[in-house]
């Protein structure tokens, strides 16, 4: 059996859904070596998330902006925990919905996910900020 674990840096993005699918996999030499396993992606933040989703419409990102701005308004005189500006409690709000990992099946040293399918790096801050994420990668390389 492989155990690999690897923290990556991705590039400072504004708030939105972006894909990095592309931007993780470069980065995981080890991954060519897994003929079978599981990927395990952990982001170190708590006003961020990680999501897998459609990855040929960029129509689908805006609207899943807009759809998690409408569900948890900025703001609102209820928030308490603003202290960093009115987008901080509405991101760890949305980063707990959405989630702060996603697993990955690996097929023959690649990511298997759909022909319509990439991982979402979700930044919920207005303003950028360098994200850090787990990439814990188990598996076999024992030919089928």
């Amino acid at each position: 059996m492989i155990w690999e674990q690897k923290t990556i840096t991705l590039k400072s993005r504004g708030r939105g859904f972006h894909i990095v699918t592309d931007e993780i996999t470069s980065q995981l030499a080890e991954l060519k070596n897994i003929t079978t396993g599981i990927a395990h992606i952990f982001i170190k933040h708590t006003s961020a998330s990680l999501t897998i989703n459609e990855n040929a419409d960029p129509d689908v990102r805006v609207d899943m902006e807009t759809h998690f701005n409408h569900m948890v308004p900025e703001d609102e005189s209820y928030y308490r925990h603003t202290l960093e500006g009115p987008d901080d409690m509405t991101s760890h709000i949305k980063s707990s919905l959405l989630g702060s990992s996603v697993f990955v099946p690996i097929t023959d040293g690649k990511f298997n996910v759909g022909t319509w399918q990439g991982i979402f790096l979700c930044e919920h801050r207005n303003s950028p900020h360098h994200r850090k994420v787990v990439v814990t990668l188990f598996g076999t390389n024992e030919k089928k």
